[in-house]
């Protein structure tokens, strides 16, 4: 083929989450998760209410 330059494209990978990033749960309601950890924290955060814990980072959670 004449006139051809580059390199074919490739799809991005997919990164899963690791032990060192884990996804936020998203619930309707945070009033049942708040109690699971007693150093878990309700934070309001640009309109959005968030549980937040800064010793066991798996507990975080975000309401909507």
């Amino acid at each position: 083929m004449v006139g051809v330059t580059g390199s074919i494209p490739v799809a991005p990978t997919i990164q899963r989450p690791t032990e060192r990033h884990r996804v936020m749960k998203v619930r309707n309601s945070l009033k049942s998760l708040r109690g699971r950890h007693r150093a878990n924290r309700l934070v309001r955060r640009k309109g959005r209410v968030y549980i937040i814990n800064k010793t066991n980072r798996r507990f975080k959670a975000r309401q909507g």
